[in-house]
């Protein structure tokens, strides 16, 4: 990261507990979704500069106070903004960890919790993490202030303004998949995590505050110069989207060891900072033909991995929780990751999941639900299948 990046202010001394991008430095922006009523806090993170939004939501209470859902790293630059909210509505009184798995949301629990020194934790059921499955003491989780989340119940404990359902029994033999999702009723909006996503054609804002990751996945050979330019901009962050969701696309190619090590050696750039000069990749002409029909024009969609890896081991229990979902009177989501807010109603929800089910045949891209290309996911069902041969993942249920 560039020294004009760096900054006591942006510093997350904790980073080694799960060393993604940027490490040691982390920006935060916050922006105001509904006003004086919901604002996101979002960070970035990934791996080989391959960067995505992680957020977490702030919703204010009506009895006065706040609630997070999803926290972030709290760097002191996202505690000064988190400050400036209590300041006006009252401190932090819930926090809401919305998943069973992933580090990546769980890691940030126990020290925002400690700089929350009135809010009560509230976790999903039957916790476990991978690769490390680290007990939640472990992770700074304050003991006395942490409470599991009724399963049972649909009343949330932190308030009748707010509705939720837990997506819990989906077995993924390594642990359960869940997934809390949070109704704020006044405001009628939805909050998930990484069940429902959207893909925005420009890079979002959080994403450009440091456009370098963009700008390298904009290359089209190891040795062409890095330029900031908008177009390389969008270039990077659509090709970034595409690794991020297929891992490997059709209109990817990766060159092979040998072919990488010569042609690093006449990059542009040779530092650590630019992997030294390695760029194993060949985009074919297609890419942004797969851009475009992977995100649809901003439709939401249900992540390709979770489709082909994850939700398609318990097909049944999924959609029971979606149905209740959808019979809310949703007008945006919140996601944890991509774009987000997203105009969106609980039918659009209820589609987005037909993937689950024998009958759909939705051709339209730009309709939640829509197919994707047998291509740009046989990457993924390749994987799906060593993971069923090894025995590390039970198989798919049949769809509904």
């Amino acid at each position: 990261m560039p020294d004009n990046f760096r900054s006591p202010d942006y510093a997350w001394s904790l980073w080694p507990l799960l060393p993604l991008y940027p490490y040691g430095q982390r920006r935060t922006l916050r922006r105001e979704v509904v006003p004086r009523q919901i604002w996101v806090f979002e960070q970035i993170q990934g791996i080989f500069y391959v960067v995505t939004p992680v957020r977490m939501t702030v919703i204010r209470l009506q009895a006065g106070g706040l609630l997070v859902y999803a926290p972030v790293a709290p760097t002191r630059e996202c505690r000064r903004l988190l400050a400036d909210l209590e300041a006006e509505h009252g401190a932090v009184k819930y926090i809401i960890l919305p998943t069973a798995s992933g580090l990546e949301h769980k890691v940030f629990v126990g020290p925002f919790a400690r700089q929350c020194p009135e809010a009560t934790v509230y976790v999903t059921p039957a916790q476990w993490s991978f690769p490390l499955n680290l007990p939640l003491n472990w992770l700074g989780f304050p003991k006395q202030r942490t409470q599991v989340l009724p399963s049972q119940s649909h009343r949330a404990p932190f308030g009748e303004e707010f509705d939720y359902e837990i997506l819990q029994d989906v077995d993924l033999r390594l642990g359960y998949f869940q997934e809390v999702a949070l109704f704020h009723r006044a405001t009628q909006s939805l909050l998930v995590t990484d069940s429902i996503v959207s893909i925005p054609t420009q890079p979002p804002e959080v994403v450009q505050l440091n456009p370098y990751p963009l700008l390298f996945h904009a290359k089209q050979t190891a040795a062409d110069p890095i330029r900031d330019t908008p177009a390389h901009r969008v270039r990077g962050w659509q090709r970034i989207a595409l690794f991020s969701f297929y891992f490997r696309p059709h209109a990817l190619q990766v060159k092979g060891v040998w072919q990488t090590l010569r042609e690093s050696w006449s990059a542009s750039d040779r530092s650590a900072k630019a992997y030294f000069g390695l760029y194993p990749f060949d985009w074919q002409e297609t890419w942004q033909e797969s851009f475009e029909r992977l995100s649809g024009g901003g439709r939401i969609l249900v992540a390709p991995i979770l489709q082909t890896l994850i939700l398609n081991r318990s097909p049944a229990q999924t959609l029971v929780w979606v149905n209740r979902i959808a019979q809310w009177p949703i007008l945006r989501i919140i996601p944890c990751h991509l774009d987000a807010p997203i105009a969106a109603t609980g039918s659009q929800f209820q589609q987005a999941f037909s993937f689950l089910r024998k009958d759909a045949n939705i051709a339209d891209p730009k309709l939640p639900g829509a197919s994707l290309p047998a291509a740009d996911i046989q990457f993924l069902q390749n994987l799906d299948q060593g993971l069923l041969r090894s025995g590390i993942t039970p198989p798919a249920q049949e769809k509904l």
